[in-house]
């Protein structure tokens, strides 16, 4: 019996690592489980998780407290199926063959919870929607 192929893999970047692409991975990750392959990063990430991001994701009963924001690196974009930027313009590396979605959201860096809201509610419909496509369900 032939092995299965490896799940899709999804990286999410934005710049600082630290709301856009934490919220991003933590849904899709929460939605699939082990059907996708979740990374994020960022392409000068912060010192830590924006607290509003973490605040607004754990009212939705997910928790990204123990995240740290990671750079992004050719290696992580190389190993992806599909890179979406987040607002992180020219310094998302390129390479031929994966699947790029650009998701233009507002920054949550330096907002309180209230305008994270609205954010996280946007990128989980995306999410959504992402994993419909990358896993036919």
């Amino acid at each position: 019996m032939p092995t299965p192929p490896p799940p899709p893999s999804v990286l999410f970047v934005c710049v600082h690592n630290a709301g856009r692409s934490q919220m991003a991975a933590a849904f899709l990750t929460h939605l699939a489980g082990d059907r996708v392959e979740v990374r994020s990063a960022g392409s000068a990430p912060a010192d830590t998780v924006n607290p509003a991001v973490v605040e607004a994701l754990a009212e939705v009963g997910i928790d990204i407290s123990a995240e740290v924001p990671k750079v992004l690196t050719v290696d992580a974009v190389q190993a992806s199926d599909v890179v979406i930027t987040m607002g992180c313009g020219d310094t998302c590396p390129f390479f031929p063959g994966k699947r790029y979605l650009d998701w233009e959201l507002p920054d949550p860096a330096g907002q309180g919870v209230d305008a994270v809201r609205p954010i996280r509610d946007e990128i989980e419909k995306r999410v959504h929607e992402l994993l419909g496509e990358i896993t036919g369900k």
